[in-house]
């Protein structure tokens, strides 16, 4: 993984602390979270036709679940992997998409 620098406003940076105490994970996994969630929305926007292995809709009911704090790190973790996969096999298809729309 590389390492960059996110200057946030103290606005965002609250509720992204609240999630990082009640999932017990890192602040920046918190946000790599964040960002991924942020692209498979986009992708259902911009590629519709593309179908991921789970809905975002999915993803969001889980992580609530986990808020009540009855939960292990390991859970959670589970979940982050599985958002980290289907967000780069949608990243993967987009730039396929992309190449193809280059070449026309």
């Amino acid at each position: 993984m590389k390492s960059y620098q996110v200057l946030l406003p103290s606005w965002l940076e609250k509720p992204i602390k609240k999630r990082v105490d009640l999932l017990n994970v890192s602040f920046s996994e918190v946000i790599r979270v964040q960002i991924c969630l942020a692209v498979l929305a986009l992708q259902e926007v911009l590629y519709p036709e593309y179908k991921p292995g789970i809905q975002l809709e999915s993803f969001l009911i889980s992580i609530k679940n986990f808020f009540d704090g009855s939960h292990e790190k390991e859970d959670v973790l589970e979940l982050y992997s599985d958002i980290y996969f289907e967000t780069r096999k949608a990243l993967e298809y987009r730039m396929k998409q992309e190449k193809k729309a280059e070449k026309k």
